[in-house]
């Protein structure tokens, strides 16, 4: 199962060249990552992830450039890894005809009042396991 989520494209997010800034992409994988990790995590469970997260690691492929337009793009998640103390999301930012994203996020579960990290709970695993397809897994370089 992915979790779909449609980003709306802002003037703003607009470079000098006309078509999406590399950075903004960072912020629209944030959205899809922030809405699947505190909303539909929270929905299955309302202590998933409730103590924090941290990004430890980003990976983005550029395939091919966005330009403004008012129809949202779809930002496609799934998780290709989960492991005692971390969780691997992978994105695909597309529309029906083009795919312009690939991308990787190594999230780690964080004790924010302590700063440190901390290991997933059965609960955290089992909620990214629903959203599992290592199949899927197309960015170029392995974070393994």
């Amino acid at each position: 199962m992915r979790h779909i989520f449609p980003c709306t494209l802002r003037w703003s997010d607009m470079d000098a060249f006309g078509h999406v800034n590399n950075v903004v992409f960072l912020r629209y994988l944030e959205e899809a990552r922030i809405d699947f990790m505190f909303r539909l995590a929270r929905e299955a469970g309302p202590e998933t992830f409730s103590g924090g997260s941290v990004v430890a690691r980003h990976e983005i492929d550029y395939l091919r450039p966005l330009v403004h337009r008012h129809e949202p793009v779809t930002v496609e998640l799934w998780v290709t890894k989960v492991t005692a103390a971390s969780a691997t999301l992978a994105y695909e930012i597309k529309d029906e005809e083009t795919v312009y994203v690939r991308a990787r996020t190594v999230v780690v579960p964080y004790l924010l009042e302590q700063g440190r990290p901390r290991r997933l709970t059965a609960e955290e695993k089992s909620f990214l396991e629903g959203y599992f397809d290592d199949s899927a897994d197309t960015t170029a370089t392995d974070l393994r």
